[in-house]
């Protein structure tokens, strides 16, 4: 098995789709199995790093951690030649994408493409459905070009057939119980951030975007009851184009902004936490959640999106009505009041117990080699 690998984003940028791919390519290099990766130049890079070809790129306009590549598509290919690889795996339908669609056509090489971003819905946040029906045409003919497509969660898998794809397959999501781990609190942390008046630290680890629908969120702090309010520190830990603004909406709350977190730092955000509230309707998977998971915290979600698979109401929390903040309200008060942390703290922690990324990256590579032989079976029969 060689796989190329084509995205649009990669480490050391912090996003969902960057931080999976990274792991992606550390169990390859466990497992002996070869790769290279392309992908744009990355501001955020720092030093080079094995087996990945970058290009000069700029942001892309609507999702700035996404960037847009220009590249000699001969120079690609030739690199792409010169591996040799076995399987191209396309990330993202931006310029890489094609790039790496591209290489699959004219060499013969089997294709897959993973869907990480309902771009679709990104759109109502910034008042750009318009767009929609051209968006639709172009996603459908770019992943028309894929042998299968791997989606993270059967809310996206349904989401993606209502729109008449097909060759889906599920490529879940893990998460490291090592590094996400109620191990990890930090007391003297938790100290400085109750600042002994308060009695829980409710936390948000996202990308601070309007997709996030983050007005729902800052209605829930502004909202919240007064007598739980005054038991409460919010911290929100991520960065993104309404961060000043959020800042500036809840000025008057208890609420800290810490910027992007990583590494150490960010697990013991998660550990020194009680409950972790996430808003977005907007997600294929929902990443964070199953860290929080990890580290012992229960969520309250929205009922839309990939994040339904992952909490089970009532016994890893509460699953509220998308963008109503009431409704997160109800369900962070009912959660506090009938003290289901300690019985949802159990349940989590033996959710994501069972969320081994081993396990579901050698599904992915069993899913992968599958398609090589139908692909070489096809080739030789045609």
């Amino acid at each position: 098995m060689r796989v190329a690998l084509f995205s649009d984003t990669y480490y050391p940028q912090v996003n969902g789709v960057a931080r999976t791919l990274k792991r992606l390519t550390n169990y390859y290099e466990e497992k002996g199995i070869q790769y290279k990766v392309f992908i744009p130049d990355l501001q955020e890079k720092k030093g080079d790093y094995p087996n990945v070809h970058s290009f000069t790129s700029f942001p892309f306009l609507f999702y700035p951690e996404c960037r847009t590549a220009i590249a000699n598509p001969k120079m690609i290919e030739k690199q792409v030649r010169d591996f040799s690889p076995t399987l191209i795996h396309v990330t993202t339908p931006l310029t890489m994408g094609l790039y790496g669609v591209r290489c699959a056509k004219k060499m013969n090489i089997p294709l897959v493409a993973s869907y990480h971003t309902h771009f679709d819905l990104y759109l109502n946040y910034y008042k750009m459905m318009w767009v929609a029906p051209l968006l639709w045409k172009y996603m459908k003919w770019f992943y028309s070009h894929a042998d299968r497509i791997f989606v993270p969660s059967a809310e996206t898998k349904l989401h993606l057939e209502n729109h008449g794809f097909t060759d889906l397959s599920i490529w879940s999501r893990g998460v490291d119980c090592k590094t996400y781990s109620p191990a990890k609190r930090n007391l003297q942390l938790r100290k400085e951030i109750l600042n002994d008046e308060k009695k829980y630290i409710f936390l948000y680890v996202g990308r601070l975007a309007p997709e996030k629908d983050l007005d729902t969120l800052e209605k829930t702090i502004k909202y919240l009851p007064q007598k739980l309010k005054d038991q409460v520190k919010w911290v929100i830990v991520g960065d993104g184009p309404m961060k000043n603004d959020l800042m500036e909406r809840t000025k008057t709350e208890d609420v800290v902004f810490t910027g992007y977190v990583t590494g150490n730092e960010l697990s013991e955000l998660y550990a020194s936490s009680d409950l972790f509230v996430f808003p977005s309707a907007s997600e294929t998977f929902g990443n964070v959640v199953l860290e929080a998971f990890a580290s012992g915290l229960p969520a309250v979600v929205a009922d839309k999106g990939g994040v339904t698979t992952i909490v089970d109401h009532d016994q890893t929390g509460r699953i509220a009505e998308a963008h109503r903040y009431q409704s997160f309200i109800h369900h962070i008060e009912e959660i506090v009041k009938k003290d289901h942390l300690n019985n949802m703290k159990k349940n989590v922690l033996q959710m994501a117990e069972e969320q081994s990324w081993d396990r579901i990256f050698d599904q992915l590579i069993s899913d992968f080699r599958e398609v090589c032989f139908y692909a070489n079976q096809s080739q030789m029969s045609g």
